[in-house]
């Protein structure tokens, strides 16, 4: 700064408030400046903390961690274009699973709900021992 400068009060130059951050949010690291392991590591800390920030965070939480994952998964995108998709993950993998369930093919009848061991396990675990019938207070 030169010599003979404005000074606000307390000695500090005018242009100090170009560095005055209060009132914004810190959303990490610029997605675009991390490694492949870090983005991989960032994005998996995101979307295991989404459901949590959802549910219980404030509208600026929310906002924030909405804003950071959208960076995230966008430079996630951009790294690899040409990641694998799975085909039951697109339109029409999703319209040939509802054929098949329809028509009573792997899925079994349309309305029966698929958890994470299978169909019919949505309501529970589906394991023996966590609260089905062949676990324990199950009979």
């Amino acid at each position: 700064m030169p010599l003979g400068g404005r000074f606000a009060p307390g000695g500090y130059p005018d242009d100090m408030d170009e560095h005055n951050e209060r009132g914004t949010t810190m959303t990490g690291v610029d997605p675009d400046r991390l490694d492949d392991q870090q983005l991989m590591k960032e994005l998996e800390t995101i979307h295991r903390t989404r459901h949590d920030t959802l549910l219980h965070g404030s509208n600026d939480a929310l906002r924030a961690h909405n804003d950071r994952m959208a960076k995230l998964e966008g430079e996630y995108l951009r790294r690899n274009p040409d990641r694998f998709v799975a085909p039951s993950r697109t339109r029409d993998g999703a319209r040939e699973r509802d054929t098949a369930t329809e028509s009573g093919g792997r899925g079994g009848r349309a309305d029966t709900p698929v958890g994470k061991w299978g169909p019919g396990s949505a309501g529970g675990t589906g394991r023996p021992g966590r609260g089905t019938k062949e676990g324990p207070g199950g009979e």
